[in-house]
């Protein structure tokens, strides 16, 4: 049988029973469109999450601790088995990257690396009566700027001010907003050595990173060292890569060559990123939930097309069509309505996603971060629509097999 024909007659059974077609078609609509939006929403933070991450960060960071602690000397000396050791204080060894030079030099040789070395440590701000702890990382600016983009992210001053100026200290938005300071204000740090000094407000910065816009100020790599009384000393190396997916492998061999532990971005946010396959995973088994619901609704539309039209395929199998030929017309019934649905469900996805491009909301001095950050991408329209066929052609099957086997002179006889 030509498959026009087969068209001719699924069209007309799926018009004799209009206001079914057009329920099920809907139910898939829905389901095609909230999947389209959905993904448009999730998969737009992701992306701008990543996209921050690897723009505003390190792609990776050498710390001065191990992944795996050394052992103490006791711990070598009674390995077999366990022993008792009373006034026995373990070996303290001084935090810092050793030979944090010569590690930074034979970073720098590495191709498509750019390092820089800092020094990170807990400071108390003071300012008219309010403290805010904060991480204070001593840098130099003209090295952090080839593995952040922190000069960008400047929104008043200049991270060069920290060469020119004694005691200059850069601090995040919000947590000058929580000190109530401004560019030019002097505040007091106090450092856990007990170190005390006045520093400077000479700039500000905002990254849209939450924890770093509150709770971290930069200084100038010396000053830092003096205030916490660690002259010399690094205790942080961030690694910047001409591709930053390669951050796994440059950490593994850093960590292998140097020992120190040295972490990729992925693995600094791997809770986050966990976070989105679980999100994918319920968006996924929602919309299925939905189109499942919506393939119930065709596959009743044509069973009781079936019921109904019992001795019409009796007459057409009288008149030599195939069980393949009758199983073709419901299959190709199931299918034009599901691709019915995928095409208004794409209209329906394309407008929803518009609508939520068009809310603002008031969270932010930042008109960027005051909205819904939205991916449009083809590959979900794609999906979407694979997905209403597959599951309208499934739908679809069980009736047009059991059409298919129909026995047409019990028909006629049961007819008769």
């Amino acid at each position: 049988m030509a498959l026009p024909l087969s068209v001719d007659i699924a069209v007309t059974h799926l018009m004799g029973r209009r206001r079914q077609t057009i329920v099920s078609v809907l139910g898939v609509a829905l389901g095609v469109g909230f999947f389209i939006a959905v993904a448009a929403l999730m998969q737009g933070f992701q992306t701008y999450f990543r996209e921050t991450i690897i723009d505003v960060s390190p792609h990776v960071v050498v710390e001065d601790e191990f992944r795996n602690p050394p052992r103490q000397p006791v711990q070598a000396l009674y390995a077999g088995g366990a022993v008792e050791l009373r006034g026995l204080k373990p070996e303290e060894e001084r935090r810092g990257i050793r030979n944090a030079r010569a590690m930074v030099e034979a970073l720098r040789r590495m191709p498509g690396v750019t390092v820089a070395p800092t020094l990170s440590g807990q400071v108390v701000l003071r300012y008219g009566g309010v403290d805010e702890a904060a991480s204070l990382v001593g840098i130099e600016p003209e090295q952090e700027q080839r593995v952040t983009t922190l000069a960008k992210d400047m929104e008043a001053g200049s991270l060069d001010r920290l060469n020119t100026t004694a005691n200059g200290i850069v601090l995040g938005r919000e947590l000058a907003k929580k000190l109530g300071a401004k560019l030019g204000d002097s505040l007091l740090a106090v450092t856990a050595a007990g170190v005390t000094r006045r520093v400077t407000v000479e700039g500000i910065f905002h990254t849209g990173i939450q924890n770093l816009d509150e709770g971290v100020a930069y200084m100038l790599l010396k000053r830092a060292q003096v205030l916490q009384d660690r002259i010399n000393v690094v205790n942080q190396v961030r690694l910047r890569l001409a591709d930053p997916d390669q951050a796994p492998a440059v950490a593994q061999r850093v960590e292998a060559r140097f020992r120190y532990k040295a972490e990729s971005w992925q693995e600094t946010n791997q809770n986050i990123f966990q976070i989105f396959t679980v999100q994918n995973a319920i968006m996924y088994s929602i919309v299925g939930a939905i189109l499942i619901v919506a393939a119930f609704g065709i596959f009743n539309v044509i069973s009781t097309v079936i019921y109904e039209k019992t001795r019409d395929i009796a007459i057409l199998k009288s008149m030599g069509l195939t069980e393949g030929d009758i199983r073709r017309i419901f299959l190709v019934e199931g299918i034009i309505a599901g691709a019915i649905g995928a095409v208004m469900g794409w209209a329906v996805g394309y407008g929803l996603t518009e609508v939520l491009a068009s809310i603002r909301f008031d969270f932010s001095d930042d008109p960027s971060e005051n909205r819904f950050h939205l991916s449009y991408s083809l590959l979900h329209y794609m999906l979407g629509g694979g997905f209403a066929l597959v599951a309208a052609g499934l739908a679809a099957y069980l009736p047009a097999r059991r059409a298919a086997r129909l026995n047409p002179v019990e028909i006629v006889r049961g007819a008769a």
